[in-house]
């Protein structure tokens, strides 16, 4: 059985992974998955490279259906109902993918402006005054008509968390957000991600092995193991770093002292 640390009772359930198994093929890559996400927290799916992170967040988002097993938002299967309302229960969610996922071709207005174009009817004026907040509220206001290429790494991740947020999305969910960043970027980026559940009382999921990462913001957590292909440990990442007795977690949790 996982580690578990104890969660506040007036905590309701946003997400329920319910039994969830991972494959490609006859690849088995997570099996047995049993966790929830609380509205409000900033959740870290963490482990070493390889144990299947990206992986469990794209079967989250609905990239990729899971061999067995469901997920459920607000208590509404995602795997079983018809197309339609997947569709418009995936349109709550907001994604940052570990590259940013922006179109090299097109400016940051144009990038954040997508997805209310394709998704949404309203006209071209509220569009752009709806993309000028979304850029403002990650600190790139006035960048509207930069291009990815001309931005530093930091400012393309803020960019495209910009565009994930353009549809007000109730999750937002990171893939590696940090990757790629200098240690100030990154502190930056773990700041903005706080400001922005408290803000827009946006529930968050990350991917990450950065380890300040985790203990700077995670609420709650789950610890993917690759040898067992399961979890092996859930809960607040500061309880598991003093209670979890597995001897996997605390080699992940204090490859560094704790600040």
């Amino acid at each position: 059985m996982p580690h578990s640390a104890s969660r506040s009772n007036h905590a309701v359930p946003q997400i329920v992974v319910d039994h969830l198994t991972l494959a490609y093929g006859e690849t088995v890559i997570q099996q047995d998955l049993s966790f929830t996400v609380s509205r409000g927290d900033i959740f870290i799916i963490m482990g070493e490279s390889g144990c299947g992170k990206s992986t469990l967040l794209r079967h989250m988002v609905g990239l990729d259906r899971p061999q067995q097993g469901d997920v459920f938002y607000e208590g509404k299967s995602f795997w079983t109902v018809d197309a339609a309302t997947q569709a418009r229960m995936m349109r709550r969610l907001g994604v940052l993918f570990q590259s940013g996922g922006l179109w090299s071709s097109l400016t940051l207005g144009e990038n954040v402006a997508l997805p209310l174009q394709l998704y949404t009817r309203l006209p071209e004026h509220d569009i752009c005054e709806l993309v000028a907040l979304k850029l403002a509220l990650v600190g790139l206001s006035g960048f509207e008509e930069y291009y990815p290429y001309e931005l530093s790494g930091g400012m393309q991740k803020r960019a495209g968390l910009a565009r994930a947020m353009a549809l007000d999305p109730d999750i937002l969910f990171f893939d590696e957000p940090s990757a790629g960043l200098d240690p100030m970027s990154s502190r930056l980026l773990d700041d903005l991600i706080v400001e922005l559940r408290d803000s827009l009382g946006a529930t968050v999921v990350v991917v990450t092995h950065e380890l300040e990462s985790i203990l700077a913001i995670g609420t709650n957590s789950v610890f993917l193991d690759a040898d067992t292909q399961t979890m092996i440990a859930s809960g607040p990442p500061r309880v598991l770093l003093q209670e979890c007795p597995h001897p996997k977690v605390q080699q992940f949790l204090r490859r560094r002292a704790p600040v």
